[in-house]
């Protein structure tokens, strides 16, 4: 144990950690932006913005994720860094579009009607009516989802040789062999990335409570 947990291998896998937390943060706000948009264009009552959001979002979330990290890498001869963001903003942005859409369609229509009636434009009713209602109602499964981009980012080293905290943990697999330092090694990464989505959904929880304490 005093073997593998030295200053250099801890160091050697926080630079992993840090790449992950990077590709999963970048990953995490284009999507939701992107995310947005599709499922305001899908919701929307222009056909052909309609039909290209579906397309999309059906296409996209049909093929697995581990596909478009090869189709982004090879294809468009990516980086590997560039080729992580973009394959994981492409997928999770077609599964967010569904989450959001939910959302929104569950928002009585009766409260765009109020707005109309009470002089807001459509833009001004969706931001300050409609959004900040449905992201109470879609936030549960939006965490999920970004929970699951983390854990996902395990994918890149077998497929593109990324060295995320995944990744640096199969490298330094390679200098140990012994059952103790191995499974040592697996409990150190296993627990890094539950603390970490531990701290994600314990803050998504306290949010959804103080969002209900503040609606009674």
């Amino acid at each position: 144990m005093k073997a593998l947990l030295t200053p250099t291998n801890l160091n050697f896998l926080l630079q992993g950690l840090w790449l992950t937390l990077y590709i999963s943060f970048i990953s995490i706000v284009l999507s939701t932006i992107l995310g947005t948009i599709l499922a305001v264009m899908r919701n929307g009552k222009n056909k052909p913005l309609r039909w290209i959001a579906s397309i999309y979002i059906e296409f996209v979330r049909n093929v697995p994720n581990l596909l478009w990290i090869f189709i982004v890498f090879l294809v468009f001869q990516m980086k590997s860094t560039p080729a992580g963001i973009t394959a994981f903003t492409v997928f999770t942005s077609a599964a967010l579009a569904e989450i959001i859409r939910g959302g929104l369609n569950a928002i009585d229509n009766g409260q765009t009607e109020a707005g109309l009636a009470q002089g807001l434009t459509n833009s001004q009713i969706f931001i300050y009516i409609i959004f900040p209602q449905a992201i109470r109602k879609m936030l549960p499964a939006i965490i999920s989802q970004f929970v699951t981009v983390i854990k996902d980012t395990s994918f890149l080293y077998s497929v593109i040789a990324l060295q995320e905290l995944f990744g640096k943990s199969q490298i330094l697999m390679g200098k140990y062999f012994k059952a103790d330092q191995v499974f040592a090694l697996y409990g150190i990464v296993a627990v890094t990335y539950f603390i970490i989505n531990f701290i994600i959904s314990s803050f998504s929880r306290r949010l959804a409570k103080k969002w209900e304490q503040a609606t009674d």
